[in-house]
């Protein structure tokens, strides 16, 4: 052959490849309203910057029939690319090559990249769509997995990992997004389970449809496995995309900065409203957040799992920022222990990334009742508790209202290394609300009063005065000032610029024990 004709075979194997599965299997991809492998890549990164890998590569099995049909690249696509301009590492399973199924060299395509992820300092993206281990492999299959697992933990604080479930994910293959730090889903065209509809029904005698067992608005509301229920796969990976701007490359690199027009020392007015006169009112406390962020753009990360607290991402002077507050609209913001799981991996998250914290309070304390002691809200509150105490990234505070008891210590305070803590006038920090207090503390002399209910609002009222504002921890330091509403959005700014040199660390240790 001449030199053109081996070019022109390259171009041949080329298009090949591409092709994945054939055009009858492209096809069935698209009536699911699903994209194909390489266009999901192709969408998701800058356009011209995907460079793939291993597009030659065919499975070594034999038996079944396998060894009949090899196509080029097996059942995943891999390499790299820029998502505004900045390098990402990512694999992409193709369900129109035997499902998507996972085979030996499957996988070792799948470490190359992550391998190459973790040397290099860059995220790394998975966009899944499979049906799992290649039966036909057997255990090979299952080494497979194991193998990405590994890589998943090593590379866990190292390199941002994402996750888009595009498709089915079951099995042990769920386990490797389940390691990942954020799992994105697609309305009615991914699942996510151990096992099937039919194993369940089998087992439990439940019949339930594959979106009620796993499907995205499943996990993103009560198993709170999913991090984000997209509305189709565009919108999935425009997520990433907006997601990537917030966090750095690596653990050694800080979050990319974005400027902005919006003043840094704006202040809006509308704040001193936002929290009511009386202390039992609920607000939204994302209106607290929208109001003081750059442009008001804020990324919330599971909004539709534990919504008594909101996490997310903003930016501040252009910096990005990880945003931790209880939201009094929803179970008055109290701790519970999804809240608290919720809040302490979004926390740790931060920590590991370098991306500064501020935390908005207004909590009551953490929820009573037999169900949450039974299922461990000790265990799992202190998780948040831990979370706040390790995180070495600088922490700024803002309480707006309550305080209350052990949430308070909890809640970034200064008592477990939060650098700046701020109060609004209208914050009330003590052990516990008032009409509890007074109940236990003059529990005999109201019930001795001529008219009880009028000695317990005497109490009521006195103990407020005294207890439930911000100037009793403010006169301890606790509290570094009580400034005006208005003043949040220039004062955090200020704080983060104070505290951009910070430099803290944690005594040396292989890990330590979090309580799980």
């Amino acid at each position: 052959m001449t030199t053109e004709e081996k070019i022109e075979q390259l171009h041949e194997k080329r298009e090949q490849a591409r092709l994945g599965g054939g055009q009858e299997r492209i096809d069935r991809q698209h009536e699911k309203g699903k994209m194909t492998a390489r266009e999901r890549v192709e969408k998701l990164v800058d356009p011209g910057s995907f460079r793939e890998l291993d597009p030659f590569v065919t499975h070594r099995a034999t038996g079944f029939g396998v060894e009949e049909r090899k196509p080029l690249g097996d059942s995943v696509v891999t390499g790299w690319g820029e998502i505004d301009g900045r390098r990402v590492y990512l694999f992409s399973q193709d369900f129109t090559v035997f499902g998507g199924s996972l085979s030996e060299v499957h996988a070792e395509k799948v470490c190359k990249v992550m391998d190459l992820a973790m040397k290099n300092g860059a995220p790394v993206i998975g966009l899944n769509d499979s049906g799992g281990a290649r039966i036909q492999e057997g255990v090979v299959s299952l080494a497979g997995y194991a193998h990405i697992f590994l890589r998943n933990v090593l590379a866990s604080g190292v390199v941002p990992q994402i996750s888009a479930i595009m498709g089915p994910c079951a099995g042990g293959a769920v386990y490797s997004p389940a390691m990942t730090d954020f799992i994105l889903m697609t309305q009615d065209t991914s699942h996510m389970f151990i096992t099937g509809p039919q194993v369940v029904k089998e087992v439990t005698r439940e019949e339930v449809s594959f979106d009620e067992l796993g499907g995205a608005m499943t996990h993103a509301s009560k198993s709170g496995v999913a991090h984000f229920a997209a509305e189709n796969e565009e919108h999935c990976l425009g997520l990433i995309r907006q997601l990537l701007g917030f966090v750095p490359q690596n653990n050694m690199e800080d979050p990319p900065f974005v400027p902005t027009d919006d003043p840094q020392d704006r202040m809006d007015e509308e704040l001193k409203t936002v929290v009511p006169d009386s202390p039992t009112r609920p607000y939204d406390t994302r209106d607290v957040i929208r109001r003081v962020v750059d442009d008001g753009q804020f990324l919330e990360i599971h909004e539709h799992w534990a919504q008594n607290i909101v996490v997310g991402f903003g930016r501040f002077g252009g910096h990005a920022t990880g945003i931790v507050a209880n939201q009094p609209a929803v179970l008055a913001g109290v701790l519970d222990i999804d809240a608290s799981r919720k809040a302490a991996r979004f926390v740790r998250f931060c920590d590991a990334f370098n991306v500064p914290l501020v935390t908005f309070v207004d909590v009551p304390g953490f929820l009573p009742g037999v169900d949450q002691e039974h299922n461990g809200i000790i265990l799992n509150g202190a998780k948040l508790l831990w979370a706040y105490c390790e995180a070495t990234v600088p922490k700024v505070t803002i309480i707006t209202r309550k305080a209350y008891g052990g949430a308070y210590d909890v809640m970034s305070s200064k008592h477990i290394r939060g650098d700046i803590s701020y109060a609004w006038p209208t914050s009330e920090i003590a052990v516990m609300g008032p009409e509890g207090a007074v109940n236990i503390i003059f529990r005999k002399e109201i019930a001795a009063a001529d008219d009880p209910e009028a000695e317990k609002a005497r109490l009521v009222e006195a103990y407020r005065e005294q207890f439930a504002n911000p100037y009793v921890a403010a006169g301890r330091g606790y509290v570094d000032d009580v400034i005006e509403p208005q003043q949040t959005r220039p004062r955090i700014i200020e704080a983060l610029e104070v505290l951009q040199n910070k430099r803290d660390t944690n005594p040396p240790k292989k890990h330590g024990n979090i309580p799980l």
